[in-house]
């Protein structure tokens, strides 16, 4: 069942993704060869709970940390590690989600290591493309599958492919509510959008092979390929005026 939101709940939602978005970009600010995602983590718990949320992804189905940060090769649920130190010429993705008087924020960034080859900055470019045509197909009126198939359809143009295993979804009380949001697919299928409904919106691309797989640590997924992934997301409520991005700073 989807969950349709009122203003006031959306605003309470609006809240705890401005603190996720307040925390990536001082992540961002804070990436650079020489520092490991064991302290990123770290931050972003300091971080949180000096805004008065408390991390939603520590503990969750028993994730032990606040941070996802899924390095060049990982796609999804990378763990922290004193042992992973960012290298210039990475590509890191930061998946990070509060919740907030009962309301949770998610949104993600890939971010550069310093100075990254052509080929990782494109992936990058694309991937953060393809969010924002995702973002401009949820319109009242629209289909589901019009965002996926927003996604898909740039992707698959630059040469890039979309991962099948994971997806966006809705967000409110829960972390993840219905709908799921696959990022490929053809347009007008799926539920007719309406006002109210709040959707994490999600495009993860290999620079390779779609296929994914998972690490011995249960959460880590990888490409098969071992090619490069990125991953941008963002909270996004579905009003009568369009979509209004949630999970931007104030």
């Amino acid at each position: 069942m989807i969950i349709l939101k009122t203003r006031e709940e959306i605003e309470k939602i609006r809240r705890a993704c401005r603190i996720v978005a307040e925390v990536l970009a001082r992540l961002e600010e804070t990436v650079e060869p020489g520092v490991t995602t064991w302290d990123l983590n770290a931050m972003s718990e300091e971080l949180a709970e000096a805004r008065g949320a408390k991390p939603a992804f520590k503990g969750y189905h028993g994730f032990p940390y606040a941070l996802c940060t899924s390095v060049n090769e990982e796609v999804v649920h990378g763990m922290p590690s004193k042992k992973r130190v960012l290298q210039e010429g990475d590509i890191i993705s930061i998946d990070f989600g509060v919740i907030v008087d009962g309301y949770y924020g998610d949104a993600a960034v890939t971010i550069p290591v310093g100075r990254i080859d052509d080929n990782a900055l494109r992936l990058c470019r694309v991937t953060r493309e393809a969010l924002d045509k995702a973002i401009a197909k949820a319109m009242v009126g629209n289909r589901l599958s019009d965002i996926s198939h927003a996604v898909q359809a740039h992707v698959e143009e630059h040469g890039f492919s979309v991962v099948r295993e994971f997806v966006g979804h809705g967000i409110g009380r829960n972390l993840h509510e219905s709908p799921q949001i696959p990022n490929y697919g053809p347009p007008g299928r799926g539920v007719k959008l309406q006002a109210g409904m709040v959707l994490a919106i999600e495009p993860m691309i290999n620079q390779g092979r779609p296929d994914i797989e998972i690490l011995d640590d249960q959460w880590t997924a990888v490409t098969v390929d071992r090619k490069l992934s990125a991953h941008f997301e963002h909270t996004v409520a579905i009003t009568a005026n369009g979509p209004d991005v949630l999970s931007v700073a104030s």
